[in-house]
């Protein structure tokens, strides 16, 4: 069973008295994005979404899947892991985390799993944003496309020996590529620690 992060009243209820029952104030509002302040903090909230899930998979020759895309934030191309929006479709605003992870894992890499598996989840950067992240374990999957993402995206996949991960980012960074730190989080996932770990008895 994944671990969630603490609901929003119990989240507010350990909030600093003087930004507890501060208003919120809309500083920007963007087609994607909104600026937000409360009290003294200024943040940035995703519109129109209910969570963002990322996705760990293996191939069955014990590859790890990754993605490759340019992000302008950046200005540089980046690894990630799949990961997309939940709850952005008009007519699907209320689209299950698990449903939403299965989704962009076929539409990003072409891969369609048999089950998909939620092992935590949490704040991405709580100092900037809102934004609170889910990852998810795709199990037992078969190729179904060739991916890529969407009509407005350009992703390209990378399927790599588990074992030969850590030098393949490497060399990636060395090329001028970015690698964003959350792919090592894989890593762990499928590490026999953390199976050990998911497996021990709580207490």
């Amino acid at each position: 069973m994944g671990m969630t992060a603490p609901d929003a009243t119990s989240a507010r209820a350990a909030a600093p008295s003087n930004e507890r029952g501060a208003p919120e104030e809309i500083l920007l509002a963007g087609r994607y994005l909104e600026a937000v302040r409360v009290g003294h903090w200024e943040f940035v909230r995703r519109k129109n979404t209910t969570g963002i899930v990322i996705i760990v998979a293996l191939t069955p020759d014990d590859e790890l899947i990754f993605v490759e895309q340019y992000r302008p934030p950046v200005r540089a191309r980046v690894i990630e892991l799949p990961a997309g929006l939940a709850g952005d479709i008009v007519g699907q605003e209320h689209e299950a985390l698990t449903i939403a992870a299965g989704r962009e894992l076929e539409e990003e890499t072409g891969y369609r799993a048999a089950r998909i598996e939620e092992l935590v989840s949490g704040p991405v950067s709580a100092g900037l944003t809102s934004e609170v992240v889910t990852f998810f374990r795709a199990h037992d999957l078969t190729r179904v496309t060739d991916g890529g993402g969407d009509e407005h995206e350009d992703i390209e996949v990378h399927c790599i020996p588990r074992t030969a991960v850590v030098g393949w980012l490497a060399a990636r960074v060395a090329a001028g590529v970015m690698v964003d730190p959350k792919v090592f989080a894989a890593l762990y996932f499928l590490s026999d620690a953390y199976t050990a770990a998911a497996l021990a008895p709580a207490g």
